[in-house]
Formats: C-alpha cells, sequence, structure tokens
C-alpha cells in the first residue's frame, strides 16, 4: 500500500475480527463503510438497534457490547447506553410523557432528577406529586387519571430508603398505562434485578458500580418489555441522547467483568462500616439497609443478594460536627460520585443534594438534614476503614 489514504481498505478491519480478540476492541470510528446503498436503505430504518452499523450517534459497537452485557445482567427485552446518568433519565422523561402528564416520584431521591422534574419538565406542562419513596401505598393514593409514571428508587439516595419493588410492580400492572420507573443504581443489577419484579424500566447511572473505577460517566435505560424498547431507540436516535463515547464504552464494558467481586466488597465493608457507626456514642442515626434495625430491612433481604456500599449517617452537633468530620477523614476521600473502588464521604446538603434543599421546608421534607452524611463504601481493608472513621469521630467537636 503506497498511499496513506489507502490504508482505508477495509480487509484490515476484517483481519482483525477473525481471530476474536479476548477484549472487545475500542471502535473510535463515527460512521462505518456501507456494501450498498440498499444497506442504508435498511439501517436507515432500523427501529430495534440490531441491524449493523452506520453511524455511532445511532449505534456503535463498542457501545452495542457493553449495552449487552447490561441487558443480560438485568435480563432486560433491551437496553440503551447514554452519556451520563441524568441523560438516561432526561431522555426515559421525554420519550415516556407529553405534556399535561402526571408524574409520581420519591420525595427523597438524587437531587438532579428533583430538579429536572421541579423546574426543566415543569415549564412543559408536566405535572409531579412527591410521596414518600419507600410507601408504595402513598404512590397509589397519588395516582390521578392523567398518571403516566411512577418514578422510584431503591436504595434511596441519600438515605437509602428501600422501596417493595414486587408491590411496585403490582401497582403498575394494576394501572393500565402507567410505567414504572427504578433507579436502582445504588444496587447494581448484580444486588438486584427490578425487571424481574415487574418494574417496565430501570435505570442505572453507569458512572458509579457498574464503571466502578470513577473513571468514565455513562447512564443505562433497560426495558421490560422489548416493543418499548424499540420505540425509544427510535426517538432516541433523532434526539440524539444515544451518543455515549466508545472510550466510555470500552472502559465501562472492562469494569462490567469485576463487578460481581467488586459488589461482594463493597457490601462486606459497608455492613462493617455500619455496625461500626451504629455502636458509636456520637452518631445519632445510621441509615443502611443491612441493618436489622433499619426500617427497610425486611424488605431489602427479599430482593436485594447484598445490601450495598452506601450508608448515610448523621453526627450529634449538626452541620458543623457533620463538616468536621467529613474533612477530618484521611481514608475517605471527600468528593461526589459514588461507587468507585475507592472510599468517599459528602455532606449532601452542601454538595450533591444543594439544589433540592434550598429551604429549611426542603430539608424537612425530604428528611435530608444539615448533619447528614454520605458514605461510599470501597473495597480497601475495612479495617483501615473503620479505623479512619474512628479518628475523624474523635475530633468531632460535640456542643
Amino acid at each position: 500500500i503506497r498511499s496513506a489514504s489507502r490504508m482505508t481498505d477495509d480487509t484490515i478491519g476484517r483481519s482483525l475480527f477473525e481471530q476474536e480478540p479476548l477484549v472487545y476492541p475500542l471502535v473510535a470510528s463515527s460512521t462505518f463503510r456501507l456494501r450498498s446503498a440498499q444497506e442504508g436503505a435498511v439501517l436507515s430504518e432500523d427501529r430495534a438497534g440490531d441491524c449493523g452499523y452506520m453511524y455511532s450517534r445511532w449505534r456503535n459497537p463498542t457501545v452495542a457490547a457493553a449495552a449487552d452485557v447490561i441487558r443480560r445482567l438485568e435480563e432486560a427485552a433491551g437496553t440503551l447506553l447514554f452519556p451520563s446518568g441524568m441523560a438516561a433519565i432526561t431522555n426515559t422523561f421525554l420519550t415516556t410523557l407529553k405534556a399535561g402528564d402526571h408524574v409520581v416520584a420519591a420525595r427523597a431521591m438524587y437531587a438532579g432528577t428533583t430538579w429536572i422534574l421541579k423546574n426543566t419538565f415543569s415549564r412543559f406542562g408536566l405535572e409531579v406529586t412527591f410521596v414518600d419513596g419507600s410507601n408504595v401505598e402513598e404512590y397509589r393514593k397519588a395516582i390521578k387519571a392523567n398518571t403516566k409514571v411512577l418514578y422510584g428508587e431503591t436504595p434511596a439516595n441519600p438515605l437509602m430508603g428501600i422501596l417493595d419493588l414486587e408491590a411496585f410492580g403490582q401497582l403498575g400492572a394494576s394501572n393500565p398505562g402507567i410505567v414504572t420507573v427504578v433507579d436502582s443504581t445504588f444496587a447494581s443489577p448484580y444486588l438486584q434485578q427490578p425487571i424481574k419484579h415487574g418494574i417496565d424500566i430501570v435505570i442505572h447511572s453507569c458512572t458509579k458500580y457498574m464503571g466502578g473505577h470513577s473513571d468514565l460517566t455513562a447512564g443505562c435505560v433497560s426495558f421490560r418489555d422489548q416493543e418499548h424498547y424499540r420505540r425509544t431507540y427510535k426517538e432516541s436516535k433523532s434526539i440524539g441522547t444515544l451518543a455515549l463515547s466508545p472510550f466510555d464504552a470500552f472502559l465501562l464494558h472492562r469494569g462490567l467483568k469485576t463487578l460481581n467481586i467488586r459488589m461482594e466488597k463493597h457490601s462486606s465493608n459497608a455492613l462493617a462500616a455500619a455496625q461500626f457507626l451504629e455502636s458509636h456514642p456520637k452518631v445519632t442515626r445510621v441509615n443502611y439497609p443491612g441493618l436489622p434495625s433499619n426500617s427497610g430491612h425486611e424488605t431489602a433481604k427479599k430482593q436485594m443478594k447484598h445490601f450495598g456500599g452506601m450508608i448515610s449517617f448523621e453526627v450529634a452537633g449538626g452541620v458543623e460536627a457533620g463538616t468536621q468530620l467529613a474533612e477530618a477523614t484521611k481514608v475517605f476521600v471527600l468528593a461526589v460520585s459514588l461507587g468507585g473502588v475507592d472510599s468517599l464521604i459528602e455532606h449532601p446538603a452542601s454538595m450533591t443534594h444543594r439544589s433540592a434543599v434550598r429551604t429549611t421546608e426542603d430539608q424537612t421534607s425530604a428528611d435530608i438534614t444539615e448533619g447528614l452524611l454520605r458514605l461510599s463504601v470501597g473495597i480497601e481493608d475495612v479495617d483501615e476503614l473503620k479505623a479512619d472513621l474512628a479518628q475523624a469521630l474523635d475530633k468531632v467537636t460535640v456542643q
């Protein structure tokens, strides 16, 4: 080959795949060589996302490989990947709702979800009612003639509330035309599969446990129904939200390979840390579904393999004590996000949930107090984690 332009010869690409690589390749191409105009016509009309590749904003091999792993983990009919968890959530509302529709959502959940429901979608005539996200009966009572989506999280951010997936799925099934949506980020599909309990749509921020190393951003939406998946794929192609970077998809595919062993360690470390915190005299409340004292413990036992790596707790002394502790840890890093191998600590009222609890009324309604702290427990040595919490608590001054 004398000319650099001849390096586009597709025999090079074909020879690579004739010997199947152990690690799925990173395919960075934005566009793909077509065999004929007719093939292009078929791909342009592809409504299922399974006919091949034409343009990476629609479908990319590396992205598709990661999506298929998640689909199998979730036992779903189909899975779509997005550039972030918020893109996945926003796309779900955009493709499921119209002006005049009504959503029933959890009062205490991820602040970004709360914000777009209150501020963004309200501009387009969407009605929202917020309820106790752990109480299926409150969802039932909030349903109106125009209700189209019941939206929950379990475990919920940041209070670790547990939603009974079986009862939630049955509530949706008994109300034709209503779609049940669950954000299962805090559990990962290794610990729970909401679709098995009758949930219609499952959302994850893949940035968290699925990626697992704090080095990518991605989100996913998995569907119980094949036709629902196909409709959403077709619309999302035009909206432009399917454009997850192949580089992030490559990292996500890699992270999924170790999801099981990481979640085992996250869960065992978190349980030990929660037990330590519950016994500490300066800690007034611990929110962790693995503790028998937790109100959602029995429900979590029914639907989760283990209880996950997320904890929230309060220390005596309010906001001053809480921020003092968060700034005193050495192994736990003061940072937002979660689900990576490194342990993190954050103060929700001033960091992740600041936009959702700006007023005292907001804080009281969501039960997100100024003294609340959230831990993402990593996979470090558990004794080091407990020792770090102990030394930080020793520095907290309780007035």
